[in-house]
């Protein structure tokens, strides 16, 4: 059985974790936060925050 891809969100903030998406925040505090808290606990994994307005990445 395939598992269904994500697609990236039409609004709010997600985080990729090494290339996939992982989690959906509202605000961009909430998705920052979760970010950090991440990458505090895996240094070694590559965590970016998708913005869906501007659609930018923003690495962490």
């Amino acid at each position: 059985m395939v598992a269904a891809a994500r697609g990236l969100p039409a609004s709010g903030y997600a985080l990729e974790v090494d290339g996939r998406l992982k989690a959906e925040f509202s605000t961009r505090d909430g998705a920052k936060a979760g970010a950090q808290e991440l990458k505090k606990r895996f240094p070694m994994l590559r965590v970016r925050i998708y913005d869906a307005q501007t659609k930018t990445r923003e690495e962490i």
